[in-house]
């Protein structure tokens, strides 16, 4: 079983390297310390990936919706939501668990051998919200009603929050860029100290950034349970041994809610049960 575990958890994290390297292979970018503007950015990839990485090839999900609000300059924009909405329907949270590349980030520091944190269930269950209040007010609300001087919406979770734009976008450019070290002030500062906050909370507690803050999570989430693509569980065969439910690093217990919103359907629950009383299938299946 441990063996099973051991190789389920390699081929995805391969999968999820290899995405992440894919979406990310403007080599230009990186050598001239530029961005790639060509017609692939006018489509948004499905997992977090900063548009301002020097290395994308598509624009970022989170960016493209709130874009919506500022059609004038992104035309693409108005069924950014629809294309992210028939992921959502068609496999839920399945790439925040397979293609999200922040998402192995925090896996690999979680990896490092420190006591880990285990955040007690009230607090855990009332910070799970969190990432849908960002969603609706930062993705959403406040581009919409907030208008610059010039009447453009302010993409304000990518413009003031957003870690892995930091960490994708803002750090190479900077260090690539002699014009943007010169140009980065306070609010890099701020967004640098938030990806710190992030990357040391990643070592001692799972995925905090999924768990409690992402909106394209909380967006995939809004499918999950009507979604096509379903965490199946044969009653006759559970012996109720617990043993999915330990292993989930989501805190999810599959055979109490076998779709949970919080699920990232990274398969690790299938894998350890010693009955194979779990399995992944379609909605009509």
């Amino acid at each position: 079983m441990a063996d099973k575990l051991k190789k389920h958890g390699i081929i995805r994290k391969c999968v999820q390297a290899g995405w992440g390297l894919i979406s990310n292979s403007y080599i230009p970018g990186f050598i001239k310390g530029t961005i790639y503007e060509g017609p692939l950015k006018r489509f948004c990839v499905p997992g977090m990936n900063c548009y301002s990485c020097p290395g994308a090839l598509g624009a970022c999900p989170i960016g493209a919706m709130q874009s919506v609000f500022d059609a004038r300059r992104r035309k693409f924009a108005f069924y950014v939501v629809g294309f992210l909405a028939t992921i959502g329907l068609l496999v839920g949270r399945f790439i925040c668990g397979w293609l999200c590349l922040f998402g192995l980030i925090e896996e690999l520091l979680y990896k490092i051998p420190t006591p880990k944190i285990k955040v007690p269930q009230k607090i855990d269950r009332v910070l799970r919200y969190l990432k849908y209040i960002v969603l609706i007010v930062l993705v959403f609300a406040l581009p919409f009603f907030y208008r610059s001087s010039v009447g453009a919406g302010d993409p304000f979770f990518c413009k003031y929050v957003c870690p892995v734009g930091t960490l994708e976008g803002g750090i190479p450019l900077v260090l690539l860029s002699e014009g943007m070290r010169a140009a980065a002030g306070a609010l890099f500062r701020w967004k640098f100290a938030l990806l710190i906050i992030c990357v040391l909370s990643s070592i001692f507690i799972y995925r905090p950034f999924c768990k409690y803050v992402c909106p394209l999570g909380a967006f995939y989430a809004l499918f999950q349970k009507i979604s096509i693509l379903r965490l199946h569980i044969d009653e006759d065969k559970c012996v109720s041994c617990g043993a999915c439910a330990r292993q989930c690093k989501m805190n999810v217990d599959p055979v109490k809610n076998p779709n949970s919103s919080e699920c990232i359907r990274c398969g690790e629950c299938v894998k350890a049960c010693p009955k194979g009383a779990l399995s992944f299938c379609n909605r009509k299946k």
